[in-house]
Parts: C-alpha cells; sequence; structure tokens
C-alpha cells in the first residue's frame, strides 16, 4: 500500500479534534478510504512519531487504533492545516516528481507557510 499524504493529513485532523487523554479512537473514519488503509496509515504515524496508537490483531488483522497527537504531529499539522499552503506544498512536490521524503515535505510545508504569511 503506496503511503498517501492527504490520508495523513486527515488522519491527524480528525485525531487532534477527537484526541483523547486516555484511551482510543475506536472508530476513525475518512470518507473514500477503507478501514484497512486507514489504520494501515495510523500505524505508519505511529511509527514517525506524530502520534501516539494501539496496534491490536483481530482475527488475523492487524487494527491500529489512534490516541492522541505528539508534539511532533501537532508541529506538522500546523504546518499542513491551511488549504492554500497544503496545495502549493503538493503542487511543488508533483512538478519535481511527485514523491519526497517526509521530513522534505514537513520543511517545504513550513517554507511555503512562511511566504503565505509574509513571515519569510
Amino acid at each position: 500500500m503506496k503511503r498517501d499524504m492527504d490520508l495523513v493529513r486527515s488522519i491527524l485532523a480528525k485525531v487532534e479534534e477527537e484526541g483523547k487523554v486516555r484511551g482510543w479512537i475506536r472508530d476513525l473514519s475518512i470518507p473514500n478510504h477503507s478501514a484497512e488503509e486507514v489504520s494501515y496509515h495510523i500505524q505508519l504515524l505511529a511509527e514517525a512519531g506524530l502520534l501516539e496508537a494501539l496496534t491490536r490483531k483481530t482475527l488475523g488483522n492487524l487494527q491500529a487504533l489512534p490516541m492522541r497527537l505528539t508534539w511532533a504531529g501537532h508541529e506538522f499539522l500546523d504546518a499542513a492545516r491551511n488549504d492554500t499552503v497544503w496545495n502549493k506544498a503538493k503542487e511543488l512536490v508533483k512538478d519535481k516528481g511527485g514523491a519526497v521524503p517526509f521530513e522534505v515535505l514537513k520543511g517545504l510545508l513550513i517554507k511555503v507557510a512562511s511566504s503565505v504569511f509574509g513571515l519569510g
């Protein structure tokens, strides 16, 4: 399964909105994405240190349930939250070949945000 950065952004936003201090979010549904796809991306986000998640096996299926964003997750979401910034960064990535490492995307988002908001 390919990493989908739009889905990553959606998951982070939804977890921020519904996050819990204790326990996990049982039903994190994202329109136009299967439960398997969402769970896979939650696992990726946990591995990257952007959120805390509970991973469990049920009848041979691996399920990841998000709990809360980490500091790094909040930082990335703050950089990616604005639609103008997000779309401009995605357009720049697409123009250069379509895929970049996560840290490059994060840096690009910060750079684009600085430009859009006149901070840099």
